[in-house]
This record gives structure tokens, C-alpha cells and sequence, in this order.
């Protein structure tokens, strides 16, 4: 993010969820007025492919019952080297998929909650098989409604992008690697309202039946909405 702020010549820059030191993937980034709503990114379902190595030789219906006991509500603590409190808390493992499997490896795709240790998980999925496991690789696959698609773009494109539009005066690729602040919430559901009911709302005016011209049908009570 310090990187992409200098790239731009920008005071603000935010991202969608920390990704640990040596893990890969999908890491959006909201620049200047878009960090208002990263947050709704980073509180988001998250999806990692992982390599787990056993520390002994294990059956793979031993490993498809492991994967199988860790889907759903689960408990975890915080590993030690962890940002946050060492507490033990509840996260939802929505799917766990078994890609391959080899000597003492595999091959895991899991679609979690946000907050979702990967390095426990693995640890965790060790002790149930009884050999003991740890994490070997992992990449994160999708953040959200950001997935390893046409949209994803490594940093040395960002600044090819930047060079063009500033010295060629060319905006193509610069229009590739900065998408529209729309595309953080094209997973929440939406409520359209009326150009009459814009200002109120922006100024803390609740939203009455009368300002709504459209919505999608899986707004419900308690959930989070965008508000076009």
C-alpha cells in the first residue's frame, strides 16, 4: 500500500485484508475515497489454495474425514505470531476441496470467513489425522468479490500503467489496472434510491419507502446494503 501511495502521489490508500509474508494472491486496494469502503472487502468471504505437509504418512479417506470435520462452525485461537488477541473464537469454514494429494502432501481449496487462520487450519487438520501438519504454501484465490480473474494485476503493472498514461498519454491500461469503486460491493445487495432522497440520506436522514426507486431481492433486516 506505502508502495502504490508513492506510485500515485496519493495521502490515502487502504487494503482489502493483510496477507502474510511469503503468502500470495488477491490483495485489492482502495485509493484516496475508495478506503471508505474497503471495508466491506475486508470483512468479506475469503478463498486460499493450500499446501499442507504431514509429518507422516496418512491414509486419504483419514484426510477426506479430516477435511470433512472442519467444514462448518469451527473454533480457533489466533496463532502466536498474530496481529490480533489470543482468544478462542468461532469461524464458518464454508468448503474445503481436496485438489491433490501425494506422498505427504495435498492440495486443499477452502472458502472461509474473514479472519480465518489458514496456518491453524492446517495444524489443526494435522492433529485430527494424528501425524501433525503445518502449512507449507498458501495463496489466496479471492477477497471478496475480487477473485484471480482479468482484473488481477502484480504491481509491476501498476507502474507500466502509470508511465504510459503519463508519458504516452495513453489511459487503456491505467483503465485495466483502476477499477471503478462500484466493483467493491458488487456482492452486497443494492438499494437504488431517488436523485429527491440523496441529500437527506447523506446527511443521516433515515431511508423512507418513498425514496426507494429499486431494489435486489435479497435485501433482509440486518444485512449490509449499497445504496445507489
Amino acid at each position: 500500500v506505502a508502495w502504490v501511495k508513492k506510485l500515485f502521489n496519493i495521502d490515502k490508500a487502504g487494503h482489502g485484508g493483510t496477507l502474510d509474508p511469503k503468502v500470495t494472491g488477491v490483495l485489492p486496494v482502495g485509493l484516496d475515497n475508495s478506503t471508505k469502503v474497503i471495508g466491506n472487502v475486508v470483512h468479506s468471504v475469503k478463498e486460499y489454495v493450500m499446501v499442507i505437509q504431514f509429518h507422516g504418512d496418512v491414509e486419504i479417506g483419514k484426510l477426506v474425514e479430516a477435511l470433512k470435520y472442519f467444514t462448518g462452525e469451527i473454533y480457533q485461537r489466533p496463532p502466536l505470531r498474530s496481529s490480533v488477541k489470543r482468544v478462542l473464537r468461532t469461524r464458518r469454514i464454508h468448503e474445503i476441496e481436496l485438489l491433490d494429494f501425494k506422498d505427504r502432501f495435498a492440495l486443499v481449496r477452502a472458502s472461509c470467513d474473514p479472519g480465518t487462520y489458514m496456518r491453524k487450519l492446517a495444524h489443526d487438520i494435522g492433529l485430527y489425522t494424528g501425524v501433525g501438519a503445518h502449512m507449507r504454501e498458501l495463496r489466496r484465490t479471492r477477497t471478496g468479490p475480487y477473485r484471480e480473474d482479468e482484473t488481477l494485476v502484480k504491481l509491476q503493472d501498476v507502474s507500466e500503467a502509470l508511465y504510459l498514461w503519463r508519458v504516452e498519454k495513453d489511459e487503456r491500461m491505467l483503465r485495466r489496472v483502476i477499477l471503478p469503486v462500484e466493483t467493491a460491493v458488487t456482492h452486497l445487495p443494492k438499494i437504488v434510491i431517488n436523485d429527491l432522497a440523496v441529500d437527506a440520506i447523506a446527511h443521516g436522514a433515515s431511508l423512507a419507502a418513498p425514496g426507494v426507486v429499486r431494489l435486489t431481492d435479497n435485501v433482509s433486516a440486518g444485512a449490509t446494503v449499497a445504496v445507489f
